[in-house]
């Protein structure tokens, strides 16, 4: 059943190895640079046992009570509630965090998706899949995901160099693989599991593999070292940088030093289909939960903007007023797609509902593509100050208060201390090392754009476009080939196709 924050904590103060700033960490639950987001993570669990928002972060099934993030997605209602579970934790906590469970766990529905492709191997391994997704939904443990390896030499076969450069399997037992290698994994060093899966790899024409393996790791496994990179928590004073000190989720190169994975562990061995069919749908449901967090993000860039042309005025003028518009369309156009992916879903091969894919795809593409035009935007409209204002130490030296105290306060609105604020907050998440991280982060969190892009190929429908050229340009059926063109297969015409539907059931109904 879902968890307190407590008992979350208690399941992490195991004997795992974390390294940070070449120091080993004796509890990651209060250590300066993963408490914050230790806490938020917590905080997650508490939710769903308060009376204020235990209806939106849970829901009963047969009883028991289960978190909505893990919930598997079955109707559009399933992700009207998802979309408002997220925004809870996102307005408790004021701010962003990315990895936190649910945007993870729906990696496993796109391979519970892929029975079929497993069965291929072993049915053992398909039945593994449905027993972790019930694990996931009835213990609640933090999951995150274990993506991308060190590579080393990337124009080289992984066996033409040091093999380790990829995690694979060193051996066979009747307990289970051995693994070795190494991923990187956000938030690993203070989560419970990871599903931890293959990066493509040059196989070549090969139907098997040692390094095409998926499987559920237990974060408190013998033989693993986590080796974090330098937290922004506790660097420098929390109200100078508000948001690094809060909301930073550290990231992990973990250590598979011979590591034991038991056979119901294991999702997938050796077979480069179901390895290549993972990668391929791998983001069909957690794409969502991510670009979701743009939206907040991009709720952020609105408002420090707007309070900062409305502190003199400039919002009446005509230029600015363009800017603000420019970062309003940005927003609701990641909330037009996240919309409509839920009105459009679709029926996945095992019956779970899909965001719609083309225009979920599409809306990640647009959602990190445009970020880093957004934030030059936010800076020109927050202004220079954000780069040359002094800290909040100043601010309180009794010889210099008095002089910031002038300079800063506007009017009685204004004061110097709600400037200084705004200023704080808006510099770290524009112009600061943490603003430079989370931008970059983009381009790992999701795959980078070449696969956004990729992902957009495979599932926009290029036969409605082409049906309808055919048909407007009088072109013989020779063009078409062995294509079958939809006459309208759009977005639009999906959502009257949908009305029409429900209009139907209701009548029948009544």
């Amino acid at each position: 059943m879902i968890r307190t924050g407590e008992q979350y904590r208690d399941s992490i103060r195991d004997s795992r190895e974390v390294f940070i700033n070449g120091e080993k960490v004796k509890d990651v639950t209060t250590h300066p640079m993963f408490k914050p987001l230790v806490d938020i993570r917590a905080r997650i669990y508490d939710m769903q046992h308060e009376t204020a928002t235990q209806d939106i972060m849970s829901y009963v099934d047969n009883g028991e009570r289960n978190a909505i993030g893990n919930k598997l997605p079955y109707t559009q209602d399933d992700w009207w509630a998802k979309r408002r579970a997220t925004d809870a934790v996102l307005n408790d906590i004021n701010g962003v965090v990315t990895r936190v469970g649910d945007e993870t766990v729906g990696e496993m529905w796109s391979l519970y998706d892929g029975q079929d492709v497993l069965n291929e191997v072993d049915p053992r391994f398909s039945e593994n899949i449905r027993n972790h997704i019930s694990h996931v939904l009835h213990s609640d443990p933090f999951h995150v995901s274990a993506n991308t390896d060190p590579k080393g030499d990337r124009s080289k076969a992984p066996q033409d160099q040091d093999p380790d450069m990829l995690l694979h399997v060193v051996k066979e037992t009747d307990a289970g693989i051995i693994v070795r290698g190494a991923k990187y994994e956000t938030a690993a060093a203070y989560a419970n599991q990871a599903f931890t899966k293959p990066t493509i790899a040059n196989w070549g024409n090969e139907a098997y593999s040692d390094y095409a393996v998926g499987f559920i790791c237990d974060l408190g496994s013998p033989n693993l070292k986590f080796i974090c990179r330098t937290g922004f928590a506790g660097r420098a004073n929390a109200e100078d940088y508000p948001l690094a000190n809060r909301f930073d989720e550290v990231d992990t190169i973990v250590i598979f030093d011979n590591v034991l994975i038991p056979w119901e562990n294991v999702l997938f061995y050796r077979h480069t289909k179901a390895a290549t069919f993972i990668r391929a749908t791998l983001h069909r449901y957690s794409a969502f939960a991510f670009v979701q967090r743009n939206l907040k993000l991009a709720d952020m860039m609105i408002g420090a903007a707007l309070f900062n042309a409305r502190q003199t005025g400039l919002d009446k003028q005509q230029a600015v007023q363009e800017k603000l518009s420019e970062l309003a369309c940005y927003r609701e156009n990641i909330n037009a797609h996240l919309t409509a992916a839920i009105a459009l879903g679709e029926k996945s091969p095992t019956g779970l509902m899909m965001p719609n894919q083309s225009l979920l795809y599409t809306g990640r593409y647009l959602a990190c593509s445009q970020l880093h035009h957004m934030m030059h935007i936010a800076r020109e409209l927050c202004g220079g100050q954000i780069c040359v204002t002094p800290d909040a130490a100043s601010f309180h030296h009794p010889e210099t208060k008095p002089w910031l105290d002038k300079y800063y306060t506007i009017n009685d609105e204004w004061a110097a201390e709600d400037r200084r604020k705004l200023l704080a907050f808006a510099r770290d998440m524009l112009n600061s090392d943490y603003a430079g991280h989370r931008l970059t982060f983009q381009l790992f969190a999701q795959s980078p754009p070449f696969a956004h892009l990729a992902a957009v190929y495979r599932n926009f429908d290029w036969n409605g476009p082409l049906g309808f050229v055919k048909d407007a340009a009088s072109l013989s059926d020779k063009v078409v080939g062995k294509a079958k063109l939809h006459k309208d297969d759009s977005a639009t015409a999906q959502w009257y196709a949908a009305q029409t539907e429900s209009e139907n059931r209701k009548a029948a109904a009544e």
